[in-house]
């Protein structure tokens, strides 16, 4: 019995990809394959064709494996255990996997087995289906760099793989808490619960590579990377847990109902196309007609844009020349000594004040720009703003007026609204 053999030489078809009079097996990623080339062959083998053929030679296969006590079957033993498929179908997956070799026909015992590269990919299919639950690839490359290290014999090129794909789940996780939104950081963390512990089993395996003094120097540079990539992916779940509690402190409460607006938006998302029209059938009795769509407004910005507007060839633009800024006016500086005065008074009023006492000044303009003033109290635009006006709108001070109006003996300031400044 021996494993079939593929004559590199030979194969011309592998030539044509390349430039004239290069060899292919001078390409050092390519010489790999071409070693492996018999379990490539196997893998093609089950894998060619239509997706209902792939499966059928796949479930053939590894009954004809899963027989451990006895692994070499007869005709007739294969006929009674494949009795549910088609016969024609049956004998036709059997010459594909005989021919490719994946199964070998011992004519001295007329019996069939399974050959090397059918063994192998077999293997591998069993291990790939084994991670078909969660994250199919994280878990398949973690186990098989734990297989590599327990066997002494870690390929640099799985370790990148697993790192590659740990640096996709963290800009993941990262683009889901950019988002603000909860939905979308719920489902990070339900991933990141998931992935969570191959991470830890490849975190076991990465601490025993470095701890190797003796090992492949690339290996150590790409298992440190690894591990950093690793601390990022256990910083995220504390992140995780404080954006998600900033989150529910913000959702809106229904009334008594007990339900949140994270309630009601989950409900939605849970219902198809059909079910939203529905619920939304009769809200509208108007369709809305927005004026930028209008066939006349259309029509004369179509007129201006074609026919109408002149559009320069070339532009020039330069910086506009300095200029010294403004100097304040003597309007503006009284007006600052006067709220800065009003501001000196204000924030000295610990009682209920009566609003003369606050506002009335010696002429008629000073008196009506401090009661302008104290229109602003509580204005929360105001109070943006650097000054001292912004300061005495955020005074902690309250304007309360009367309807009444109380005559003053004053020379230019006859009466004044009735109110008082109440402290907060």
């Amino acid at each position: 019995m021996q494993t079939p053999t593929h004559n590199f030489a030979a194969d011309s078809a592998l030539d044509d990809f390349f430039q004239p009079g290069f060899d292919p097996r001078d390409l050092g990623p390519l010489a790999g394959l071409l070693r492996a080339k018999p379990y490539l062959d196997a893998l093609i083998t089950l894998f060619r064709g239509g997706e209902d053929e792939v499966l059928v030679r796949l479930l053939m296969l590894r009954e004809i494996g899963a027989r451990a006590d006895a692994p070499r079957w007869s005709p007739q033993e294969l006929d009674a255990h494949f009795a549910y498929i088609n016969p024609i179908k049956r004998d036709t997956v059997l010459k594909r996997l005989r021919d490719n070799g994946l199964l070998v026909w011992d004519s001295d015992d007329a019996l069939y087995s399974l050959s090397e590269p059918g063994r192998v990919a077999l293997a591998a299919v069993g291990t790939l289906t084994q991670f078909a639950d969660g994250d199919a690839e994280l878990g398949y490359l973690t186990a098989q760099v734990a297989a590599g290290q327990a066997l002494g014999n870690i390929a640099p090129e799985m370790l990148q793989h697993l790192l590659a794909r740990l640096n996709e789940l963290h800009g993941n996780f990262a683009d889901a808490l950019e988002s603000q939104s909860e939905f979308q950081i719920r489902q990070a963390r339900a991933k990141l619960d998931s992935v969570w512990r191959w991470v830890e089993k490849g975190t076991d395996v990465i601490r025993q590579v470095l701890a190797d003094d003796d090992g492949d120097r690339q290996v150590q540079q790409v298992a440190q990377a690894i591990a950093l990539a690793q601390g990022r992916m256990l910083r995220m779940t504390g992140v995780f847990q404080r954006r998600l509690a900033e989150l529910a402190a913000q959702r809106v409460h229904l009334g008594q109902s007990g339900l949140t607006s994270t309630n009601v938006a989950d409900w939605l998302r849970g219902r198809s196309q059909e079910q939203l029209a529905a619920l939304g059938r009769d809200l509208l009795s108007f369709h809305p007609e927005p004026p930028l769509v209008v066939s006349d407004i259309l029509l004369d910005v179509t007129e201006f844009e074609l026919l109408e507007r002149e559009r320069d060839t070339q532009t020039e633009s330069v910086l506009p020349t300095s200029e010294l800024a403004q100097s304040v006016s003597a309007v503006e500086a009284e007006r600052l000594l006067l709220a800065e005065e009003l501001f000196d008074f204000l924030k000295d009023v610990r009682i209920d004040t009566a609003l003369a006492d606050a506002v009335l000044a010696d002429t008629y303009p000073e008196t009506a720009y401090r009661l302008s003033l104290l229109s602003l109290l509580g204005d929360a635009d105001a109070a943006l703003e650097q000054s001292v006006v912004a300061d005495i709108v955020k005074l902690p001070l309250r304007l309360a007026t009367d309807d009444a109006v109380d005559e003053l003996d004053h020379p230019e300031v006859a009466s004044l609204t009735r109110g008082r400044l109440i402290p907060r």
